[in-house]
């Protein structure tokens, strides 16, 4: 299995991330295609914005859209490319300070997306066990990520890094009251 990093983007690293795009990936498994079209218009209008808007710790950037137009606050949160000598994906952290709850509106900690053609290289459990180190250092006692029920591969890398089911559940109806999963993974410190 090949090792990867997780990078902090950046302009330098932006040309493999547009032709993963580019090639039809999307690091939102929500929001997919919409979110991809979103991503390469905000690096057409301004990269340096776009790159530095990833990193945002202090939750400094603009609201959230949701997958049916309405929009949310946003929280201190974290990107990180998934690096193999080029993007493979992308892996986000949000968080509330103090506190491991999350709003109601947000369906998880942790979200990941591989690029399809580096899939089943242990990338995505490999970029999960990193990004678990994030989280500790924030102090939270678990982190939680949602799944779709049909999403196999995500449930496997999830159980891999120790995450429980703790629930199945329907979505909000910002995202269609679509049916979920709910997994937690207990941080120790």
């Amino acid at each position: 299995m090949l090792a990867i990093e997780l990078l902090r983007p950046t302009t330098a690293l932006l040309p493999s991330y547009v032709s993963a795009l580019e090639t039809g990936w999307s690091p939102d498994n929500v929001r997919k295609d919409v979110a991809a079209r979103e991503q390469l218009h905000a690096i057409e209008v301004n990269a340096e914005a776009f790159v530095d808007g990833l990193d945002d710790p202090t939750a400094s950037g603009g609201p959230i859209p949701l997958p049916d137009g309405s929009t949310v606050a946003r929280l201190p949160s974290i990107v990180r490319w998934i690096w193999d000598g080029e993007v493979s994906g992308a892996i986000g952290f949000r968080w509330q300070s103090g506190t491991a709850e999350l709003p109601p509106n947000v369906l998880g900690h942790i979200g990941f997306s591989v690029v399809p053609w580096k899939r089943g290289k242990g990338y995505a459990r490999q970029a999960l066990n990193l990004m678990l180190g994030e989280a500790r250092r924030q102090s939270l006692s678990y982190v939680e990520l949602t799944v779709d029920p049909e999403n196999l591969a995500s449930q496997r890398v999830i159980a891999a890094c120790s995450g429980v089911l703790i629930e199945r559940f329907k979505k909000t109806a910002a995202y269609g009251f679509a049916e979920s999963l709910r997994y937690r993974i207990a941080l120790d410190h």
